[in-house]
């Protein structure tokens, strides 16, 4: 396998070769990016269908009651939210491993990802707790607060896995380096991923509004009457839905490994470039020996 060094998104970027590679890398492999992204979206989209909560049967019970009733759903969400886990990991690998040598197919680097997923998984759920604390600073400083807040728990979340998956699987490294790295360039990273999560957000919503365009009938029936909003929004569990949605996560889903990927390749090239740029003083022979005091020099005279 090639060297780390040798990746095509390995460079120090800037705002502009930061997005130019990531379209490049995606046109690039984006048959395997998109068939990967869109089962993952057939899967928990159909999956989440089933997690059916009617919103007219919770009306009439009380908090502990209500509470009660959502822990049947309890397990359901986490096997979802693990599933999402297992695929983001397998892009992470493909994207990470595939340019170094071409014999990583995506079968390959599906092996390749279950030697990362527990320790991804723990330190997702480490991350979850401190991020419910920032968030909740952030949320002392209104809305501001919680948008920065949000957007530097993200930039740790994209960091967390390239390091683990090219530096190894150890949990307290790949934290350290985490903030280590997302630290040094603070402002461009935070930077750089706001302008991400922008445009991520703008492709999602059109995208998302042509998919609803079929069921437009059915949308705004659930607007106008709250109370049949569950039974209005049937369509969710339609396979016409189900499919569209899956096409949507194919083609948005493999741009958050790419970007994390970047992020972290421009940080670790402008790492090695600045201990490669110091230079040790080359050390003559004079330098050896103690230089004369003047007073010996005057008697010399």
């Amino acid at each position: 396998m090639e060297p780390i060094s040798s990746h095509p998104l390995y460079k120090a970027h800037t705002i502009d070769s930061a997005m130019n590679s990531l379209w490049e890398f995606y046109t690039r492999k984006f048959f395997t990016l998109f068939l990967v992204s869109f089962v993952m979206g057939l899967i928990i989209q159909y999956l989440s269908s089933l997690i059916r909560i009617d919103i007219g049967n919770y009306q009439s019970l009380n908090i502990e009651e209500m509470m009660q009733k959502l822990r049947e759903y309890l397990w359901p969400m986490v096997i979802v939210s693990a599933l999402s886990l297992v695929f983001t990991t397998i892009l992470h690998s493909y994207v990470i491993f595939n340019p170094l040598d071409n014999e990583n197919n995506i079968f390959r680097c599906i092996l390749k990802s279950f030697r990362y997923f527990i320790p991804y998984m723990m330190i997702i759920i480490i991350l979850a707790i401190a991020g419910s604390f920032v968030l909740f600073l952030g949320l002392l400083v209104l809305v501001i607060g919680a948008l920065f807040a949000g957007i530097y728990i993200m930039t740790l979340y994209l960091f967390m896995l390239p390091i683990m998956m090219v530096e190894g699987p150890n949990i307290a490294n790949t934290i350290s380096r985490t903030i280590k790295l997302a630290h040094r360039d603070f402002w461009l990273n935070i930077g750089w991923t706001a302008v991400f999560v922008i445009i991520m957000l703008v492709v999602t919503m059109i995208l998302s509004g042509l998919i609803l365009l079929p069921f437009t009938g059915s949308f705004f029936s659930a607007v106008k009457n709250p109370e049949e909003a569950t039974a209005v929004l049937d369509f969710t569990s339609k396979p016409l839905y189900i499919i569209l949605t899956a096409v949507l996560n194919g083609l948005t889903m493999s741009l958050l490994p790419i970007f994390a990927c970047i992020l972290y390749f421009n940080g670790r090239a402008r790492e090695d470039q600045q201990f490669s740029s110091v230079t040790v003083e080359k050390i003559r022979v004079e330098d050896l020996y103690a230089k004369p005091l003047p007073e010996e020099n005057e008697e010399k005279k």
